[in-house]
């Protein structure tokens, strides 16, 4: 592994422990055993390094959501797929967590790839439960794009749910919940 991905990857993890806040450039080098000058050489700073690491980690999301989401199957299938699929629950969302992130929230370079991220996110469920309905799948009357938004928040808001009760079942809990409401007819 390069040098550069050694410096993403350690970000990515840093980030996701402990925020933008809490990633320091010198922990960011402890992680990946790179040295300050390796780090400089390759990004203009921690917030190059920061926007490096949550742009891979939402390509790599975005890449574990359409693994699901592309899958053979029903409408109500593909979007149970996505919703069970295998999670570090009590971890939380590498980029969900982000967005409650103030010092990324406030700069739009940070921000862009959380936004981006949700923005595909809703849209991409949004054209399935669309097909769904039109293949008589999905119960037909409710917006695509509102379906969509609840679901992509079940998630977000059942990590917050289970991170606050140390326990990965209020997250599996709204899963359910989720699904049922969407389970045809």
């Amino acid at each position: 592994m390069s040098t550069q991905d050694r410096l993403i990857e350690s970000t990515q993890e840093l980030l996701w422990e402990r925020g933008y806040v809490g990633t320091s450039p010198r922990a960011i080098q402890q992680r990946s055993g790179a040295g300050q000058g390796s780090m400089y050489h390759h990004f203009a700073g921690k917030p190059g390094l920061a926007a490096a690491a949550l742009q891979r980690s939402a390509e790599e999301l975005r890449a574990l959501a359409e693994e699901r989401l592309s899958a053979p199957g029903t409408a109500y299938e593909r979007i149970a797929g996505y919703l069970e699929r295998e999670r570090e629950v009590l971890r939380g969302c590498r980029i969900g967590r982000m967005a409650q992130d103030p010092e990324v929230v406030a700069d739009p370079q940070l921000r862009a790839p959380v936004e981006e991220t949700f923005a595909w996110l809703r849209g991409r469920i949004a054209g399935i439960v669309a097909e769904g309905q039109a293949a008589g799948e999905l119960a037909p009357g409710t917006d695509p794009a509102d379906t969509a938004a609840a679901v992509v928040a079940v998630v977000q808001g059942g990590y917050v749910l289970a991170r606050a009760a140390g326990d990965p079942e209020p997250f599996h809990q709204a899963v359910r919940g989720a699904l049922a409401l969407l389970r045809p007819v």
